[in-house]
């Protein structure tokens, strides 16, 4: 009867101590959908081993923002390390609710061995210990938390690359333009360098202006060189996120951005948006449920453990008494340890969670501050294009007429060209940098820079 009452309070505790109950199969689906994400990332991931030495892009057609940032999330080294970080995460879950290994001993009584007046005695004993029920469920509890963490710190990474890839195209087309802007004044230096020695020939102005005009040709060649110069940089740049050698060549840019009007949500709405999207937010939210469980986890502690065991001694007389079966208990009498330890987790928890209140109000001011960027970038646009530079070009219109008819000199001249040289250098800078201030916004919002909607939607 003492063994049915036993038997009846046993069963149950080892059915809860391993997890058999609802919340195992809510973490089972958990587990299962960050599997099944694992997946899908390691899917759509083009990543090799070593850097390939073949342009990821056909050389005959121009480079496109979203083709590059597209390629960069497939081949960039650091998101698969991201994805192994998530993956090693995970496997933390089936580790944290297995149960220990069952500890088998063997033992003998030596000066029994080919004695003639005992037998031969030997032991062997087995012995499996469970947790205090709950302990699996909050492991794994840590433990999923733990990999969501990583999961968001993936897609943080994929976030932080699109932005780089975004930014860098931006810079890739501002020197690529500023080359042909280069040409084009070098063109007109020329042509002002051949009216110099018009007038000069004819005996009009005196050899100061074409050498003058000389001095100016020299400086833009010399800014050429080292706008070609920025170029391979960036280039190198490009390629180092593509994970291919920096030498690679790459398909030009589109020949014209024309600059856009963006519409930008007021900075609340735009705020939520970063609330409910950033996915370090989610991180911090996932490394507060782990350390809320991690307390939990901590005060299961002072229940005991149980073991049962299994044991067979044949240096028993009676063959009743060689076959033994029992049970094991720790005896969590350390309390001052344990105490010790829900104490850390409860410090671990408050830190998780005041952690989350300052990364909101971090992201709510980054919000902010990359909207009002945005607008100051696209009034700054609107300024170069709707009036300094075409008065720039009126200028240099006039200055020209005006040394061809001698009523100004060829100073005036080379400064107008200066003047609308320095400005359209400074429209392609603004052009940049509008485009870099609106991927920054999104970034800060929790969208990829640089990719589609039908994108967006199938990684949120």
């Amino acid at each position: 009867m003492k063994c049915m009452t036993m038997r009846t309070a046993l069963v149950p505790w080892l059915l809860w101590s391993v997890g058999l109950g609802g919340c195992a199969h809510g973490q089972r689906a958990r587990f299962d959908e960050l599997q099944s994400a694992l997946g899908e990332a390691r899917q759509s991931s083009a990543y090799e081993q070593r850097p390939e030495e073949q342009a990821s892009f056909a050389m005959d057609a121009a480079l496109e923002r979203e083709a590059l940032v597209r390629a960069v999330l497939a081949r960039n080294p650091n998101l698969e390390a991201a994805r192994q970080a998530w993956r090693a995460a995970l496997s933390e879950h089936p580790q944290a609710r297995s149960l220990q290994d069952t500890m088998v001993s063997y033992s003998l009584a030596p000066l029994s061995i080919g004695s003639d007046v005992v037998r031969f005695g030997q032991v062997v004993r087995l012995e499996q210990r469970f947790p205090t029920p709950g302990k699996f469920r909050f492991a794994g509890e840590v433990a999923l938390a733990e990999a969501e963490a990583k999961q968001s710190d993936y897609e943080a990474v994929r976030l932080t690359l699109a932005l780089m890839a975004s930014s860098l195209f931006d810079e890739y087309y501002r020197v690529t333009r500023l080359l042909e802007l280069n040409d084009e004044h070098r063109q007109l230096i020329e042509d002002i360098k051949a009216s110099a020695m018009a007038q000069y020939e004819a005996g009009r102005v005196s050899q100061q202006d074409p050498l003058q005009a000389e001095v100016e040709l020299a400086h833009i060649i010399h800014q050429r060189v080292m706008l070609a110069s920025e170029r391979e940089v960036i280039v190198a740049q490009i390629n180092g996120l593509l994970h291919q050698r920096p030498e690679v060549p790459l398909p030009a840019p589109p020949q014209r951005m024309e600059s856009r009007e963006l519409d930008i949500p007021s900075t609340e709405g735009l705020q939520e948006e970063a609330l409910e999207n950033r996915p370090e937010l989610k991180s911090s939210q996932s490394q507060a449920m782990a350390a809320s469980s991690a307390v939990d986890l901590a005060k299961r502690n002072y229940a005991p453990e149980i073991g049962l065991m299994g044991e067979y001694n044949s240096m028993w007389a009676e063959t009743q008494h060689r076959w033994m079966a029992g049970v094991v208990l720790n005896l969590p009498l350390q309390i001052r340890s344990r105490k010790g330890a829900v104490d850390e987790a409860q410090a671990g928890a408050e830190q998780a969670m005041a952690e989350l209140s300052a990364k909101q109000d971090e992201m709510r001011v980054e919000v902010d501050q990359a909207r009002h960027r945005v607008f100051e970038a696209q009034h700054v646009v609107q300024l170069y294009e709707e009036r300094l530079i075409p008065a720039a070009r009126a200028q240099i219109e006039a200055a020209e007429s005006g040394y061809e008819t001698g009523r100004n000199s060829l100073q005036a001249l080379i400064d107008a060209e200066r003047s609308l040289r320095t400005l359209e250098v400074e429209h392609e800078d603004a052009l940049a940098s509008l485009g870099q201030r609106a991927a920054e916004l999104d970034r800060a919002r929790g969208i990829l820079p640089g990719v589609g909607e039908g994108e967006q939607d199938a990684h949120r």
